[in-house]
């Protein structure tokens, strides 16, 4: 990824906390979640994904630093971008990733929604193999 040019913004579990709709659940909704997470680790930041702009509207108000824009078309995402950029504004608001179902065929389209990252999945679960051996032949 970083040779060429991307950037890991979370390298493992243990660096950040994505919150998801399971434990939505088990916290008893969003704000409760956030605010676990918050006061159980204070020096994490805190993701929250949102599969729809019901969700995105919602986790606005919840403090998170990153809301993860789940498998949303562009029209979506440009609909995540004004509610953040209308609601609470781009400077103090939480930063918008776009993330599920991006390729080459649609990721210049995901970049002009006004989304600040695009999360790539298939540049390690869906990357080729190169077929290669090393043949060593005695001298």
């Amino acid at each position: 990824v970083a040779a060429g040019g991307g950037q890991n913004h979370r390298m493992g579990l243990y660096d950040a906390i994505l919150i998801k709709e399971n434990h939505i659940a088990l916290a008893g909704g969003l704000a409760k979640a956030v605010h676990a997470s918050r006061t159980a680790h204070p020096e994490l930041s805190v993701e929250v994904e949102c599969r729809n702009l019901d969700e995105v509207a919602y986790a606005l108000g919840t403090g998170a630093d990153r809301l993860l824009l789940d498998n949303m078309d562009a029209e979506a995402l440009r609909g995540a971008f004004a509610l953040r950029d209308g609601e609470v504004g781009r400077e103090s608001g939480p930063t918008l990733e776009a993330s599920g179902g991006v390729g080459l065929d649609n990721v210049h389209a995901i970049a002009e929604t006004g989304v600040d990252f695009i999360s790539v999945g298939a540049l390690t679960h869906s990357a080729p193999t190169l077929d290669f051996s090393m043949l060593i032949e005695p001298a």
